[in-house]
């Protein structure tokens, strides 16, 4: 099964899935946000979509490792969406945080190495952040299971 990857922020969510072996995260989509509760329902029609056993969260901590009033957003997001997912049959999905400081600025530094304009890199960039949170979540779990 697949593991979906969010950059969950005030105006968008960056979507991101696995492949099936796990192995690497590709972008999906950018949601425009609307409300938490159409938000966290069109995320779950995603993981049944591409059906995923695991959602990775990402969250966003200070500099110094300490919660911002972005990161209580994003948790208060992550309660929606777990008790949606016991709602909704879908209590099996893992729900789980990744750190994702400093992303938002490497997807603008991959996007710029790639020539995306500004203008387009707007238009992409949380989706590149989803990508690289979901990577790290990747990387992460495969280096934990090879060190076991």
């Amino acid at each position: 099964m697949r593991k979906i990857g969010l950059d969950v922020g005030d105006k968008t969510i960056g979507i991101a899935v696995s492949d099936l072996l796990d192995i690497t995260a590709q972008g999906v989509t950018t949601i425009e946000r609307v409300g938490i509760r159409k938000d966290t329902t069109k995320v779950l029609g995603l993981v049944r979509e591409y059906e995923c056993d695991t959602i990775v969260v990402g969250l966003p901590l200070g500099l110094d490792g300490t919660d911002s009033i972005q990161t209580e957003k994003v948790r208060e997001f992550r309660t929606m969406l777990e008790n949606k997912l016991r709602s909704s049959g879908l209590a099996h999905v893992k729900l789980v945080w990744q750190d994702e400081r400093f992303t938002t600025k490497l997807a603008e530094n991959i996007l710029i190495a790639g020539d995306v304009k500004r203008g387009d890199r707007k238009k992409v960039i949380d989706k590149q952040a989803a990508i690289i949170i979901l990577q790290s979540y990747l990387d992460r779990v495969s280096n934990e299971q090879d060190t076991n």
